[in-house]
């Protein structure tokens, strides 16, 4: 379950307090310092299974991409910091960066061409906080990948299933569309992506 300490603190603040080599993740929610839940096992292989698919798909485009370890995404205009599940990074644009030599800190939508969150009991953040703020923020895809089918009715239907939304951006705001079952996932970053919600789903169920 998502902690959270109450007292409120600026951006700032939370980058000097920012453990160096912590146990447990922590993201800035409107100043308030929030521990993110531990993931289970399950939530881990389905990210390193969009990491790995994507990593190759960046390293046969030849794109100037990557994927980093861990990295956070501070909207402009807020005292909020993200770390997301999967943050695709275009190195181009780095030098634009106003802090990221110093922290790992990316604060420019032109910096991230695809940012991802695989959905966990804190499930809100992803479908409302993040959604909006990544949306104002310009960034131009989200995917939200609930693969054990956690968010609300309204996003993922009645009864629930697993589904991915991947968020495009169209004149400064989201276009949702949704993949279930054997659906193609259909990228605007990545066209000729091959890959159907299901392979995603059952990233945690393959055989040894």
């Amino acid at each position: 379950m998502t902690q959270v300490l109450r007292q409120l603190v600026t951006f700032d603040e939370f980058v000097a307090w920012y453990p160096e080599n912590p146990q447990r993740r922590y993201e800035l929610h409107d100043g308030v310092i929030v521990e993110m839940p531990l993931p289970v096992g399950e939530h881990e292989e389905v990210t390193g299974f969009l990491v790995k698919k994507l990593s190759v798909e960046l390293d046969r485009l030849n794109l100037p991409y990557i994927i980093p370890k861990t990295a956070f995404i501070k909207p402009p205009a807020t005292e909020s910091c993200y770390s997301p599940d999967v943050l695709i990074i275009n190195q181009t644009n780095l030098s634009n960066e106003p802090i990221w030599r110093k922290e790992s800190i990316i604060t420019q939508a032109a910096s991230i061409p695809l940012v991802i969150e695989v959905v966990s009991t804190n499930w809100r953040d992803d479908y409302h906080k993040k959604y909006a703020d990544y949306e104002e923020m310009g960034i131009p895809e989200y995917w939200i990948v609930d693969y054990a089918a956690l968010g609300g009715r309204e996003y993922i239907g009645k009864p629930k299933q697993p589904t991915i939304l991947v968020c495009s951006l169209d004149e400064g705001e989201y276009q949702i569309s949704k993949f279930r079952g054997d659906d193609s996932i259909q990228s605007p970053t990545f066209p000729q992506l091959n890959l159907t919600a299901q392979q995603i789903f059952q990233a945690g169920f393959l055989p040894s």
